[in-house]
């Protein structure tokens, strides 16, 4: 993954609990670097091992600390010089949902090995869709569900987010039932 991932990952972490905890984190983790450069690529090993030291050290399940970051990753993307390109791609939740593959191709010019997933959506009835996500990537759907609950608070959007189809319990990708309501 791109260092990005994982400079917003000790952000949060600095952020929220402090750069003591950071580096708790990295030494439980066996992480040697001082920083991550954001347009490097690292293992993706790295960041599931930075997740897991994460949970242990503050206390929260693996879920729980993917699902958090994709909350923090909505707004630090945000203020990290992506907001223009995220602004283009929709007024509101559902239209951004649709629009995401674009934004991701659209971010590909800038990371030349970037290797996007896949996002589809289709209404499912009226305030609800379905998400069908599809990665090369294992264990991330956690993170999509902090990313949708990120974009609900960036539409002052309610959402309440089900999870139907699970890759780890054998699916061939995940998908997620979004219902959701503008304030």
């Amino acid at each position: 993954m791109y260092g990005l991932i994982n400079k917003a990952l000790q952000d949060m972490v600095c952020d929220r609990f402090g750069e003591e905890t950071w580096q708790i984190i990295k030494k439980k983790a066996e992480l040697e670097l001082e920083t991550f450069l954001r347009m490097e690529t690292y293992p993706d090993d790295l960041t599931h091992k930075l997740v897991k030291a994460t949970s242990e050290v503050i206390d929260l399940t693996p879920t729980e600390v993917m699902q958090a970051f994709g909350e923090y990753w909505i707004q630090y993307t945000g203020k990290a010089g992506y907001g223009a390109m995220m602004d283009m791609s929709g007024d509101n939740f559902a239209e951004f949902l649709e629009n995401l593959d674009d934004l991701h191709t659209r971010l590909s010019v800038h990371f030349p090995q970037y290797n996007p997933p896949s996002f589809e959506c289709t209404e499912a009835q009226e305030n609800a869709l379905q998400l069908n996500y599809h990665s090369e990537r294992k264990g991330l759907a956690p993170m999509v569900v902090g990313l949708l609950r990120g974009l609900g608070a960036r539409f002052n959007t309610k959402v309440n987010i089900t999870q139907i189809q699970d890759r780890e319990e054998g699916a061939d990708h995940d998908a997620f039932l979004i219902e959701y309501k503008h304030h």
